[in-house]
């Protein structure tokens, strides 16, 4: 069974070529089969094709034949010096690439450069609601959106397999690390702070590694697309805002298959964490697609007022996961107001309460609803 993807690249395709991002199994693969079809495709999890390439990257130069109009090379990471081909097939032969990698690291450290003006970047994030013939929104809490792990009749097993398979050998793998039970231990811990202000000293107290290493292993994260630091919204107001940023996780799923809580009670503190991470989840994959140039924030001031997300600097979204609010549930985006430094339009609630409302300017918005408004490109 295979579900179409709403990632807008297949037209840019025509024009350019594109660096397609993400981390694995969000789908990639079947994307380029159903959706963007090519005329050739190296695939170089395949140990034969990686150990010909390798040994000669101008292979495919060389075959090229003139119906080669678009060329797939999966997880192009794995040998970065095929960018230096791929740049001068693009000059010199006019032929579009779309290049898939789970990891950024290497790239960047090497070969992104030559890439600059001739392949735009895009990042496919695991399922979204509106790709969905209907959304489970428990099921989505608990186990993620990862495709493998949605169409699965055994999810935990799908869960339990990635992080054991990837998570923790092939990203460690990539950290050149010989302290893999330290790495082990840091993404257990990390997934606990997930969603919340990042102490890396907290972190490596917890998980018995250096605060040092600790930033380098968030940095690891980053680069192989399994996290996201979110920034604070800067201010030079009377409330000083705070200048950690908070991390998450690309999936929910994973953060319980890394913390082994693979059931959550509705009305729970951990039911709120993953509604939060799950709308979260929803507008980092918006953004990407259909609004980049409109950043996500999140705001605190010193005295922990506080609103969960503020998008482009204009539409400031407090997360509840109840289905009744109360007065208190408005502090963060009453201060946030106070601000002179923002353009605040719209302040929001997203929650669960069954029908929408206002309340001194809030929009109170059930979270169906928001997501609605979001997909049809109608929030911002």
């Amino acid at each position: 069974m295979y579900i179409e993807r709403i990632i807008p690249i297949v037209k840019e395709l025509q024009k350019s070529s594109i660096l397609l991002l993400g981390p694995r199994r969000t789908g990639k693969s079947a994307f380029i089969r159903h959706q963007a079809p090519p005329h050739r495709v190296y695939d170089l999890l395949k140990s034969d094709v990686f150990l010909r390439l390798s040994q000669r990257p101008s292979l495919i130069r060389e075959s090229l034949s003139p119906d080669d109009h678009l060329i797939v090379i999966d997880e192009i990471q794995k040998l970065p010096v095929l960018m230096d081909e791929v740049h001068v097939m693009i000059e010199e032969k006019g032929v579009r690439f779309l290049l898939t990698g789970s990891s950024a690291r290497k790239l960047r450290r090497t070969h992104t450069s030559l890439m600059a003006g001739r392949a735009r970047t895009r990042l496919l994030a695991p399922f979204v609601s509106v790709e969905l013939p209907a959304l489970d929104l428990d099921r989505a809490l608990t186990y993620g959106m990862l495709p493998p792990v949605q169409l699965s009749d055994e999810p935990l097993e799908e869960l339990g397999s990635y992080v054991g398979t990837y998570l923790r050998e092939e990203i460690h793998a990539e950290a050149l690390s010989r302290n893999i039970e330290g790495f082990s231990r840091f993404l257990a811990h990390a997934a606990l702070w997930s969603g919340e202000l990042i102490n890396f000293e907290g972190v490596g107290r917890d998980s018995q590694v250096p605060a040092r290493t600790v930033r380098e292993y968030f940095v690891l994260l980053e680069d192989t697309l399994v996290g996201k630091m979110l920034r604070p919204l800067q201010t030079t107001g009377k409330r000083k805002a705070v200048s950690h940023g908070k991390f998450y996780f690309f999936d929910i799923g994973v953060v319980h298959a890394l913390t082994g809580r693979m059931s959550l009670g509705v009305d729970t503190p951990a039911y709120g964490k993953a509604f939060e991470h799950f709308i979260w989840q929803e507008l980092n994959a918006y953004t990407n697609y259909f609004a980049r140039s409109k950043p996500i924030h999140f705001w605190r001031d010193k005295n922990g007022a506080e609103v969960d997300f503020v998008l482009g600097e204009s539409i400031a979204v407090e997360v509840k996961s109840s289905r009744m609010l109360h007065d208190r549930d408005f502090k963060g985006l009453r201060a946030i107001t106070e601000q002179r430094d923002y353009n605040i339009e719209r302040r929001i609630v997203v929650c669960r309460e069954p029908e929408p409302r206002r309340v001194d300017g809030v929009e109170i918005v059930p979270y169906e609803l928001f997501l609605e408004q979001l997909w049809s490109h109608s929030l911002f």
